[in-house]
């Protein structure tokens, strides 16, 4: 119910009058809201997608779809910023924004680049709501195989989007954080969220579950981000979500070095995908990360491929 009661409320009147006749179950059962202009409203959910009609009602053919129009996403636009959109200059013209209880919207429209860098977005003309699923406990069977001794081992989370890395990223920091059991008290964990994606900040405040001892860096940049948190957190933990930039190389040494260990998370299929990527290829023969998750869609989002053996050279599979 509290997804449902924090969409509506940023709605404008046409498009939440539309959104009321959807249950609650099945708002639990959507990805993303997908609004644009003169386009039908389109849902992506679980099992596919549809198309939302001036009803309320879900449908196969987009031209029974309700045809957004530019007054449906301004006054939207008005209600998410609380009609100070100013205040969300920095994270718009990174292509999003923030909503209260961690969901983030997409946006698309007239790009303003000067000397090379993207300073604002104007005419905004496309939105993409991406509803936020906390899974508490998602990580549950995979945690046993990440332990090692008082702390965890050095552990990349590979997977195609929308597959749930980063749902299970959320759960294993929670986890390590809170503590399990006797196997491992909790750890102290730094995470660096460079979109906002992770702990779900609101206005600084992470709106996900993240566990009692974790810091959280909004909105940074992942080498900044890691390097701060090293020089004044002293965290026992640094996690990232999707690694790739060349720099992140050097970034992830230093957290190494530092005896600190690292969570990421990573686009790909496969190990023979990763190998194709520079940064990836380079990690991978280096033998940093202990553990290798590889997640797919191919039984719903999150489905559990393997678990392998990062440093074996033969990457023997241990789940």
């Amino acid at each position: 119910m509290e997804i449902k009661k924090h969409l509506l409320q940023v709605c404008s009147p046409t498009l939440k009058k539309i959104l009321t006749q959807i249950s609650p179950q099945q708002f639990e059962e959507i990805e993303e809201i997908r609004i644009r202009s003169y386009k039908p409203l389109l849902i992506k959910h679980r099992k596919g997608e549809d198309f939302l009609t001036a009803r309320g009602k879900w449908t196969k053919f987009p031209e029974e779809g309700y045809s957004c129009v530019m007054e449906d996403i301004t006054l939207t636009l008005e209600l998410m910023s609380d009609y100070s959109l100013y205040a969300f200059e920095e994270e718009i013209k990174n292509g999003y924004i923030t909503l209260l209880g961690g969901h983030r919207v997409g946006l698309t429209g007239k790009v303003i680049v000067e000397k090379g860098q993207v300073k604002a977005l104007r005419y905004i003309s496309g939105l993409n709501i991406r509803i936020s699923h906390e899974k508490i406990g998602c990580a549950d069977s995979i945690i046993p195989y990440l332990l090692c001794e008082t702390s965890i081992y050095h552990t990349l989370i590979v997977s195609p989007p929308g597959c749930g890395k980063t749902t299970l990223l959320r759960d294993i920091i929670r986890q390590i954080s809170n503590g399990i059991s006797s196997r491992c008290s909790g750890l102290t964990v730094g995470v660096v969220d460079e979109r906002s994606e992770i702990a779900g900040c609101y206005q600084g405040i992470p709106q996900k579950d993240i566990g009692i001892r974790t810091d959280v860096l909004d909105g940074c940049p992942k080498v900044e981000g890691m390097m701060m948190l090293l020089r004044s957190m002293a965290p026992q933990v640094i996690a990232v979500d999707e690694i790739g930039h060349e720099k992140d190389i050097y970034a992830i040494e230093n957290v190494l070095n530092a005896g600190c260990k690292i969570i990421c998370t990573v686009h790909g299929n496969s190990i023979e995908d990763l190998q194709q990527k520079p940064v990836l290829s380079t990690l991978l023969k280096k033998n940093i990360f202990e553990r290798i998750i590889f997640l797919s869609h191919r039984q719903g989002p999150g489905t559990l491929e393997k678990i392998i053996d990062g440093t074996d050279l033969e990457r023997k599979r241990i789940c």
